[in-house]
């Protein structure tokens, strides 16, 4: 086992190296000179959660602006991918540009001091390259510039707001004649400055970026960091934008120019070891308990048919005595416990059919949008295993009303979700955010929900129901049997509460980068190890929920339905109680309008996980149930 567990360890790591760039994204080669564009896309915070365009801050603007063509995944993330006035020729190194000069009220320098207080963020591109902010001291990169910084406490003029106005762009390039003809881009860097520039109008009424002459810098006197001459945003006044060009040769080649931004944070060394650990821990529990399960199932079933006499079978207790209600219907809801496991089942596959294909390298962070924009299509493409399975799982139950099933399958799960969409939809536009969903957009949605989605439900449930039912190895008794009063330990609360807890806990570690992907707008990139842990949740699902179930039967307790269900889907609720933890310990959000829509995120993944987790154990036990009820003989 730990030789096998290397080799998948390095085949995990090997795809950081070799697994991440889309097939079909070809690089791009420039000539001498050839324009270089450099596109803006938006403003991010990891202290609010509410991006917004470029120029929804009053930037310099081009003259006249072009928005790129979204996918879908573009759009619900808030990408808004524009032209810029920034000027980029290939191999051509400027200095002290002149962008424009604006002036701003008192309450556009309101806005900037917000903006800077709230730690904004700037992301922009070049040849599809997010923009990197190189920190020496711990020798790591971050994508986006902030807008500005206030001074800290040390300074002569402390807590005082500046801005960002003159950038340093830095481009890297590799060339190699001997594979390819021009310059192909390789990094992307930009060092921001704040500058008070001043400038001598020599009789001009207004600034011109053309003749206007500056006094702070110029092409041999390039702007260098000042702590007097800062461009503060304290009160109105002016402000001129200006900008360099660096050009430096790099020896990394264009295939692997995404691993700088994988190299994240420091602390991110800690995941490889956290994740091996993790994974050697949830093994080790697999293989007690499925040791334990396989010689106490071998013993009972054994011992249950080697039963010979009359007073042996009436002194028998356990398990079997309930083989004529084990298949029983569950008395409360069965239509709605199919249609939940079938959402269930069709998340497990969108999942499975994602990570397959992030592990095949076609989820490359240049392809913005692309993971999003599978996630939804591939969960669409899936709703005929929602309508098979739950189909499947109401006929064992004896179910008719076929039709109200396979509606209920086709909306509640979407239903909800597009419910509480739409209200951060609305938030969204109230606070003019980048991720306000255009309402062309909102159709698409609606027709990939109820023209593509919905009509694969209906496939799916057709055959579901066109197939005989299941087949349960034993009849279940007309009359049903009396449970007997059960212990606590044995109760649905508190059985259930502890199934979640080995499930959850084979993911918690892995949950920690992927929250920081989500929130603190990190690329996540180990799809190797999440490969892994996603096969380790499955198993740790489908081996808690049957040992429960096991005890559950052995007290003679038959109602393993819902609890089979619940015991592993509740696994979301300790994903939702980590969730607030993470909030508190890792975000420094204050205003109620980000919280909420921090919430009410977290709440539709753990209603996701919910539905997914419960649904394998459901599944499983039911497998376990035909497979032990048809081993033993039951006259």
């Amino acid at each position: 086992m730990k030789a096998s567990l290397v080799v998948f360890a390095l085949g995990a790591a090997g795809t950081v190296q070799a697994g991440f760039y889309l097939p079909g994204v070809a690089p791009k080669s420039y000539e001498l000179r050839e324009n270089v564009p450099l596109k803006v896309n938006k403003v991010t915070s990891t202290k609010t959660q509410i991006p917004y365009e470029y120029y929804d801050i009053p930037f310099c603007l081009p003259p006249k602006r072009r928005g790129e063509l979204e996918n879908l995944g573009e759009v619900l993330a808030g990408d808004a991918i524009t032209n810029s006035p920034y000027q980029l020729e290939m191999k051509v190194p400027k200095a002290c540009v002149k962008l424009c000069a604006k002036f701003y009220s008192d309450k556009d320098m309101r806005m900037f001091r917000d903006l800077i207080d709230e730690e904004y963020r700037v992301h922009w591109l070049v040849d599809s390259l997010p923009a990197a902010v190189r920190n020496d001291r711990f020798n790591f990169i971050s994508r986006g510039f902030p807008i500005g910084f206030v001074t800290p406490s040390t300074y002569t003029d402390p807590n005082v707001h500046c801005l960002y106005n003159h950038v340093r762009i830095i481009i890297k390039y590799n060339e190699d004649p001997a594979l390819f003809k021009g310059s192909r881009i390789v990094g992307f860097e930009v060092v921001p400055f704040s500058v008070k520039h001043r400038w001598d109008n020599k009789g001009e009424a207004t600034f011109n970026p053309e003749t206007t002459v500056l006094d702070t810098c110029n092409d041999m006197n390039h702007v260098k960091y000042q702590s007097e001459g800062f461009q503060t945003v304290e009160a109105e006044g002016e402000v001129i934008f200006t900008y360099d060009v660096e050009w430096k040769e790099s020896d990394v080649p264009w295939s692997h120019r995404w691993d700088v931004y994988f190299t994240g944070n420091p602390d991110d060394e800690i995941h490889y070891f956290s994740i091996v650990n993790s994974l050697m821990i949830v093994l080790f529990l697999t293989g007690v308990v499925a040791m334990i399960m396989l010689r106490t199932l071998r013993r009972d079933i054994s011992n249950y048919n080697e039963m010979q006499t009359l007073e042996e079978a009436q002194e028998e207790s356990g398990w079997k005595l309930v083989h004529g209600d084990v298949f029983r219907p569950p008395q409360t809801s069965p239509m709605l416990l199919a249609v939940l496991a079938g959402s269930g089942a069709q998340l497990l596959a969108m999942a499975t059919a994602t990570l397959t294909f992030a592990l095949l390298g076609f989820m490359s962070p240049a392809n913005r949008g692309g993971l999003l924009t599978s996630l939804l299509l591939l969960f669409v493409f899936m709703g005929s295993v929602a309508g098979y399975s739950s189909a499947r799982l109401y006929k064992l139950f004896g179910g008719k009303d076929w039709r109200r099933n396979t509606i209920l399958t086709a909306t509640l799960f979407p239903g909800v979700m597009f419910a509480m969409f739409s209200v951060l939809n609305v938030v969204a536009m109230v606070e003019n955010s980048s991720t306000a969903v255009p309402f062309v957009w909102v159709l698409c949605l609606l027709v990939l929900w109820l023209g593509v989605s919905s009509p694969l439900v209906f496939v799916g449930s057709y055959f579901g129901f066109k197939k005989d039912a299941l087949e349960v190895p034993v009849r279940t008794n007309q009359i049903a049997r009396h449970v007997p009063e059960q212990m606590w330990y044995t109760r649905p609360l508190f059985s259930i509460a502890l199934g979640g807890i080995l499930p959850f806990g084979a993911v918690c570690i892995e949950l920690f980068f992927i929250m920081s992907a989500l929130w603190l707008h990190q690329i996540y990139y180990v799809f190797g190890f999440l490969m892994c842990v996603f096969f380790i949740l499955v198993a740790t699902c489908a081996e808690i929920t049957i040992v429960m179930t096991y005890f559950q039967l052995c007290n003679e307790d038959y109602r393993w339905w819902w609890r089979s269900f619940l015991s592993s889907g509740s696994a979301a609720m300790y994903l939702f109680v980590y969730s607030i933890w993470y909030f508190e310990s890792k975000l420094h959000i204050d205003a109620a309008v980000s919280i909420f829509i921090y919430f009410t995120y977290m709440g539709m993944i753990s209603m996701a996980f919910s539905l997914m987790t419960g649904a394998i154990g459901l599944f499983s036990c039911l497998w376990f149930t035909r497979k032990i009820y048809g081993a033993i003989k039951v006259d």
